[in-house]
């Protein structure tokens, strides 16, 4: 004994039916795709931006409070600058990192 299921259920039509939705569904995912993209891209604008403005205003403070403790203790301004050198050097490498992780998104 075989029990017949109605054409929504199993039979060739609904198979076709099914084919058809997802080829629809697929031609819908193209314009998400693109959006993404487009935003993808802003975002690595918005990294390499914040990637900048931190270190730069960084290496503002920390050169303008070197000068300064230049000026105050003329003595120790060989100590000072290697150590404003030093904090250069770190700083920039955040803004190197920076600009690396937006390649990477």
């Amino acid at each position: 004994m075989t029990i017949a299921l109605p054409p929504k259920y199993g039979s060739a039509a609904s198979n076709e039916t099914a084919a058809a939705s997802t080829n629809r569904a697929s031609r819908r995912l193209v314009k998400p795709g693109i959006a993404f993209d487009s935003i993808k891209t802003v975002g690595k604008g918005l990294v390499i931006g914040l990637a900048a403005i931190g270190p730069g205003i960084g290496l503002g403070v920390l050169i303008g409070k070197s000068v300064e403790a230049m000026a105050r203790q003329p003595e120790y301004a060989g100590q000072v600058r290697t150590t404003m050198f030093i904090g250069i050097g770190l700083i920039e490498a955040l803004a190197l990192f920076g600009i690396a992780f937006s390649f990477i998104i």
